[in-house]
């Protein structure tokens, strides 16, 4: 990571970031040397919110939160999923600018949505932000390529090949602390944690 400085990660709260937090903070022996971003939309959940302000003051974090634009600035054409979802790419493009990050580490999976199959573990983004599926680098035998030129910015997923039964098993080897709402409560149970107007319990 000594290329790509500054770097920082994305922390959107949920499951698989948390889980790549906690890698973070084990590989660096307890301190994750990096700004920890939170985009944020202003609709996650209570609980989302109170876990944030917990676990970033008991893992002494460097906690960077950026409100996204505000949801009339957005095209009201769209669905609402991904008018959240192109609330959180300004937002992020608008940390970009003010920090000038060189590597954004994300906890996306393959297993997620079909375009991030075509996704790599170093994944460059041009100076717009966009993602060129069509030209990303091959990646051989754990064989990454760090070096961009200015104007890059690369997006990192060490967690790319993980399942989400992955996530759950290193979660229960761990015994990492989660969010209470993937688990049975009044009678509701979340797989997947996002904007509480656009996320629905398990039925």
């Amino acid at each position: 990571f000594s290329r790509l400085k500054p770097i920082a990660m994305l922390w959107s709260l949920g499951k698989d970031s948390n889980v790549m937090l906690w890698l973070a903070r084990k590989a660096f022996l307890g301190h994750v040397p990096f700004p920890v971003v939170h985009v944020d939309t202003g609709k996650k959940f209570p609980e989302m919110y109170a876990f944030r302000e917990s676990f970033a003051k008991k893992w002494n974090l460097n906690l960077i939160v950026r409100d996204c634009p505000p949801v009339e600035e957005i095209d009201p054409s769209l669905p609402p999923a991904a008018r959240s979802a192109a609330r959180k790419t300004i937002g992020l493009k608008n940390v970009l600018e003010e920090f000038k990050f060189k590597g954004i580490i994300a906890g996306i999976r393959r297993g997620e949505q079909a375009t991030r199959a075509k996704e790599r573990v170093f994944s460059p983004r041009a100076e717009s932000g966009a993602w060129n599926f069509r030209d990303q680098p091959p990646e051989f035998w754990n064989l990454y390529h760090a070096n961009y030129p200015a104007g890059v910015h690369v997006r990192i997923h060490p967690l790319l090949q993980w399942r989400e039964i992955d996530i759950w098993r290193y979660i229960q080897r761990e015994k990492m602390p989660i969010i209470d709402l993937y688990l049975a409560k009044n009678g509701k149970r979340y797989r997947s944690l996002g904007d509480k107007d656009i996320t629905n319990p398990m039925v």
